[in-house]
């Protein structure tokens, strides 16, 4: 049996990854493909009970526990998925998540502002999750590129989240300008490793894109992975 693909979409926090996702599950399953589906943070799970802590601001500010200690709750959360991970690759499934490794890069990354302490830090991540935590590493990654003003907007829109007990934003989506910053960091992701991320932009003549647009390109660059 040949092994699966595993495909992730990434982007900053409002750029419609959610919808997208669900979307392509949908098409990749009319299509008759067996997919194995993740959602990072795994909200609920033992393995994410940091990562909500961080998220509601019980650990501080984004300043006061800074990039590599936040990454470090991702990943564990990551790390405690991984088997199943494999398990549904070995099996020939398709692997489709909701974020992943590079929303580590993405997210902390934002908290640097020099580009060679960031490079450094990427390095930094990639030993951590692939190496010595030995996750699975994706076929495709796509990031959702959507301007940080209108992603913040789309935010607000959210529907309640548990994890978030009555608030409307997590720590992140609250500060605009650390949206600013995390929407430059993914762009810049793009352009330093194009062998790995995928920029899929949402805009087009100035304007969002419909849903039903976004996902068209989406299915164009995931069917020609898989």
């Amino acid at each position: 049996m040949s092994p699966g693909k595993f495909i992730v979409l990434e982007g900053s926090d409002g750029s419609g990854k959610t919808v997208q996702f669900n979307l392509l599950l949908e098409r990749l399953q009319k299509e008759g493909l067996q997919v194995a589906k993740f959602d990072f943070p795994r909200y609920g799970e033992p393995s994410a009970y940091f990562v909500e802590n961080y998220l509601r601001g019980e650990y501080g500010s984004l300043e006061e526990i800074g990039p590599q200690r936040a990454s470090l709750f991702f990943a564990l959360d990551r790390f405690a998925a991984a088997q199943q991970i494999r398990v549904a690759l070995e099996e020939g499934k398709l692997v489709l998540s909701n974020r992943y490794v590079g929303s580590n890069m993405g997210h902390q990354g934002a908290k640097m502002d020099h580009p060679e302490e960031r490079r450094n830090y990427f390095q930094w991540l990639d030993n951590l999750e692939f190496t010595i935590l030995g996750i699975p590493r994706p076929d495709l990654n796509l990031i959702l590129h959507v301007p940080a003003e209108i992603a913040h907007g789309l935010v607000g829109q959210k529907e309640q989240r548990g994890y978030l007990k009555g608030r409307q934003r997590d720590l992140h989506e609250a500060d605009l300008d650390y949206l600013r910053k995390t929407e430059a960091v993914y762009l810049e992701i793009a352009r330093l490793f194009p062998q790995n991320f995928t920029l899929l932009e949402c805009m087009e003549d100035g304007k969002l894109m419909s849903i039903e647009a976004v996902h068209k390109r989406v299915w164009d660059l995931v069917k020609n992975a898989i």
